[in-house]
């Protein structure tokens, strides 16, 4: 009888596996377009992936209400990795299973790292918004809608000496994120040739990211008239509370990474005044799409939308463009449609809240120019 009962019950397991992979199948709409996303809505980068997803919805919405792309409406369904590694390659898993086509993601770089390794194999058209590292985009697949970090570090460096902001400045990076280090190799580089003195290169890790005294003190022993921070906000604003207790008060200029700054939980914002960084989008900006996306984006979140909500936002447009490009369908297999869109995205020209005449070589690189703001009265304001 245990026997019989045994035999009942694997029958019956059987039978419901082949009932949820049926009906998993039966759920997908073959009339619309499955695309992903991966960041981190929880934990330390929490604001990055929350502005990502957010500003990704934003362009999914008017799409879809718009007629969607070739005819056909977007599906989206963006995945929590935490910024981890691991997490992002289980969210990309579990995006496919789902029936994902293409992805927008991820949206920091280790993670993107490992991910765009998945991605590669499985032949999927990826469009990182923000992950700037050259090695996300290492295969042929994956595109950005962001600078690389060689380009971040070159070009802040050209807009540090163009602007005779400074003449000693000093570095702080993270040395264990290529993110970080990334930028930071290439301003040093360029920092030479417009003629300025780095009299401190400071570097910390992972492990040791809550003590800046020290990098600190031989920026200010050192005469630094100016810090480059090529970090994150987080680490960010622990500089800026501890340059304020020691009495050091240089000018501070970070990247991308810095926009969120001003969103740190128990961060003194006024700390915040007069912080520059590099980066494609402001929010004051006065030209129609930026006042009707940041119209629209505070009305349905309650808050003014960042940089990486706006690289988001072009990165569903870019996707957009190079499937009309495309003529790509529904009912094509992921790598067939990865054909077609890489093939495309270099083809493709689209005027976005990041960028005019947004282009990409077929290296992955965008084209496009960036903008400097400051912050003042704790707002970002174009410079």
């Amino acid at each position: 009888m245990k026997k019989a009962v045994s035999i009942f019950l694997v029958l019956a397991m059987a039978v419901g596996c082949f009932a949820g992979c049926g009906s998993k199948e039966a759920k997908k709409d073959a009339d619309k377009f499955y695309i992903g996303g991966i960041g981190p809505t929880t934990g330390d980068a929490a604001i990055y992936g929350t502005a990502v997803m957010n500003g990704a919805q934003i362009a999914v919405d008017e799409i879809n209400e718009a007629g969607g792309i070739n005819g056909k409406k977007i599906e989206f369904n963006f995945q929590d990795d935490q910024s981890d590694a691991e997490k992002s390659v289980n969210a990309y898993n579990t995006l496919k299973d789902w029936g994902m086509q293409v992805l927008m993601g991820t949206v920091t770089t280790t993670p993107c790292v490992a991910v765009a390794d998945k991605t590669a194999q499985d032949n999927m058209f990826e469009v990182t918004p923000s992950a700037s590292s050259t090695d996300v985009i290492a295969g042929e697949n994956v595109f950005q809608v962001c600078f690389t970090d060689p380009n971040q570090g070159t070009k802040s460096a050209q807009y540090i000496g163009e602007n005779k902001l400074a003449k000693k400045v000093a570095v702080i990076y993270n040395s264990s994120d290529v993110y970080s280090s990334g930028i930071e190799a290439k301003f040093i580089e360029e920092a030479k040739n417009q003629g300025l003195e780095v009299v401190a290169e400071e570097a910390f890790t992972a492990d040791s990211k809550t003590d800046f005294s020290t990098q600190l003190k031989k920026a200010q022993d050192g005469g630094a008239e100016l810090v480059f921070l090529p970090i994150y906000y987080t680490e960010a604003s622990i500089i800026l509370t501890q340059a304020d207790q020691m009495g050091y008060q240089p000018k501070f200029f970070g990247c991308d990474g810095l926009d969120g700054l001003l969103a740190v939980k128990n961060f003194d914002t006024k700390l915040a005044e007069g912080v520059m960084l590099l980066t494609p989008f402001a929010a004051d900006a006065t030209d129609d799409l930026t006042k009707k996306f940041v119209k629209e984006y505070k009305d349905k979140y309650d808050e003014v939308p960042n940089q990486f909500a706006a690289d988001a936002y072009d990165a569903i447009y870019a996707i957009k463009a190079a499937m009309e490009e495309a003529k790509v369908t529904p009912d094509m297999s992921v790598t067939d449609m990865g054909d077609a869109l890489k093939s495309a995205m270099t083809k493709v020209t689209i005027d976005g809240l990041t960028g005019d005449k947004m282009s990409w070589s077929d290296s992955g690189e965008v084209n496009k120019d960036p903008k400097a703001v400051v912050i003042e009265n704790g707002e970002y304001v174009g410079m």
